[in-house]
């Protein structure tokens, strides 16, 4: 029996050298072009003060293209918190989970891993400027939005609380209040960029300066200095010592 022949012509068209692939010739597609503004537009406004005529404008459709992708303001709005929760859990899991693999241990490690994920926040916040005051928008009606906070912000802080439970039931750290603990960090991270956005170019240089400063002092008084023996920190406890509360999802 014969064997089937494919000729050049059937074969997919190759890429030649240093042509860049389809995506990368036309540009983002429309619908991260809509994500792109609605986000700037909603951190700058809130909903409230944002239409969906003013988004399209700014990517240059009409409306009617814009509720091609998107229905409604309201769905608009949920996925610009999606957008920006991918980006800072791409950015952030990896420390998380390096702080789960030093929990059990304490010590140096677990100071280096904490310490790493809370300054991978704040370098993730300061070169994502719009996160913080999407967030800042939504957080001025408590009430309005819960489920946001319960879709893109509690569950990657949830799983920084439980390594910090493990942590303190294995007796290598003190930690009675991680919810509070967390919310505390993530609440002066993002009063930290508000003061970046005010200050001048000078004064931002200090101010990241100084916040990190604060950012290390703030966990070092919490969980103890590592010791140089790579003992647990002194804030660490006997675990039939230490008063656990689970996270709050």
């Amino acid at each position: 029996m014969r064997k089937s022949v494919t000729t050049p012509k059937d074969l997919p068209a190759r890429r030649g050298p240093g042509r860049p692939r389809r995506e990368e010739r036309e540009g983002p597609s429309t619908r991260e072009l809509i994500l792109r503004e609605a986000t700037e537009l909603f951190a700058a406004r809130g909903p409230e003060g944002t239409s969906l005529r003013d988004i399209a404008a700014r990517v240059g459709i009409d409306v009617s293209s814009l509720h091609h992708h998107f229905p409604s303001k309201n769905a608009l709005y949920d996925a610009c918190f999606e957008r920006v929760h991918e980006a800072e859990r791409a950015a952030l899991a990896p420390l998380v989970a390096e702080l789960g693999r030093a929990a059990a241990h304490g010590g140096a490690p677990f100071a280096a891993a904490l310490r790493a994920l809370a300054e991978g926040f704040v370098g993730f916040l300061e070169g994502n400027p719009h996160t913080t005051f999407l967030w800042l928008r939504r957080w001025l009606d408590p009430a309005r939005g819960a489920g946001l906070d319960e879709a893109y912000a509690l569950p990657l802080y949830g799983e920084v609380e439980r390594v910090l439970l493990e942590a303190a039931r294995a007796g290598t750290v003190r930690e009675t209040t991680p919810h509070v603990t967390v919310r505390s960090l993530v609440w002066a991270a993002h009063g930290h960029v508000t003061a970046l956005a005010a200050a001048s170019p000078a004064g931002r240089e200090r101010e990241r300066y100084e916040f990190r400063v604060w950012v290390r002092g703030f966990l070092e008084a919490l969980y103890g200095s590592p010791p140089a023996d790579g003992a647990a920190g002194a804030g660490a406890v006997a675990a039939d010592e230490v008063i656990i509360h689970p996270p709050l999802d």
